[in-house]
């Protein structure tokens, strides 16, 4: 099992609607290939997480890649791991905008991020969230 994070940035901001349909496909392809993961969205860019089976994975990352709707996906991070971070999330995703309305974007991540020990995948996130989330 490996994980992987990478980032890219959206050819334009896709409107609320159009990040939901592309969650929704996200869910349905990860779960039935085994993969979970985190997306976390700052304006026009993507910070995401995938795990799982190492062939999944790289599947899902070459499908992502190929996507035109993005384009600069660079991968920060890829190793083995021993288990999952995100057990139950097919695509754990923190909105665009903060999940109680006080502007505290990097908060919320913060919480998502809580329970994961891998202090390098705290860091990638904690750091996009305060510089990219609005």
């Amino acid at each position: 099992m490996i994980r992987l994070i990478y980032i890219s940035t959206a050819r334009c901001e896709l409107a609320e609607i159009e990040l939901e349909g592309i969650l929704r496909s996200s869910r349905r392809n990860n779960a039935a290939a085994g993969v979970t993961g985190l997306l976390v969205v700052g304006g026009r860019r993507f910070l995401q997480a995938l795990e799982g089976p190492e062939s999944a994975v790289k599947q899902t990352y070459d499908r992502i890649r190929a996507d035109e709707r993005h384009f600069a996906a660079v991968t920060l991070d890829s190793r083995p791991i021993a288990e999952r971070s995100f057990p139950g999330w097919a695509m754990g995703h923190q909105p665009s905008k903060p999940l109680r309305g006080d502007g505290a974007v990097a908060d919320d991540v913060a919480a998502l991020i809580a329970s994961i020990g891998d202090p390098t995948m705290h860091a990638y996130f904690a750091e996009f969230a305060k510089k990219h989330a609005a």
